[in-house]
């Protein structure tokens, strides 16, 4: 991605569109996470008690990953003034600290009443999907795009 954000129009969406984003996750990252998100399970923060899980070591959060789909969709496809209705997540495998996640969102179908755009949604680890679903948005017009946010005194 070359600028820090894309706007898409609804009229601007078409199937299979899709941006991709990928991100290094670090321990600073988890430790933010559970700090913002109050989940301070040790199978995250501890490696003494995440060495005894089935995992053997710490995994970084579910929803932090599931939170860089988010970035994308309200960053990059359709980027800003979309509106999350709905998502569905399936965590398929753990992520651990310093893995990349490679996340990718396409656009599968478009609904014009409402606009609405459902996105397919999957997050990968060295090509392995660790997490997929869908989300449906809810996708600004060109014309509401160029209203005046406060309408114009007289």
């Amino acid at each position: 991605m070359s600028t820090p954000f894309k706007i898409y129009y609804f009229e601007d969406l078409s199937l299979g569109m899709r941006e991709t984003l990928m991100k290094a996750v670090m321990d600073d990252d988890v430790i933010a996470f559970a700090d913002l998100s109050g989940d301070r399970n040790p199978i995250h923060l501890s490696d003494h008690f995440a060495s005894k899980t089935r995992f053997g070591e710490r995994i970084v959060h579910g929803l932090y990953t599931a939170a860089l789909i988010s970035t994308v969709i309200g960053m990059y496809l359709p980027g800003p003034g979309s509106v999350y209705l709905s998502q569905t997540l399936n965590f398929r495998a753990p992520v651990k600290i310093g893995d990349v996640i490679n996340v990718v969102v396409e656009v599968v179908e478009l609904v014009e009443k409402g606009r609405r755009a459902k996105l397919k949604c999957e997050c990968l680890v060295d090509g392995k999907v660790v997490l997929d679903g869908e989300a449906i948005v809810m996708v600004p017009s060109r014309e509401q795009a160029s209203r005046p946010a406060v309408p114009a005194s007289a």
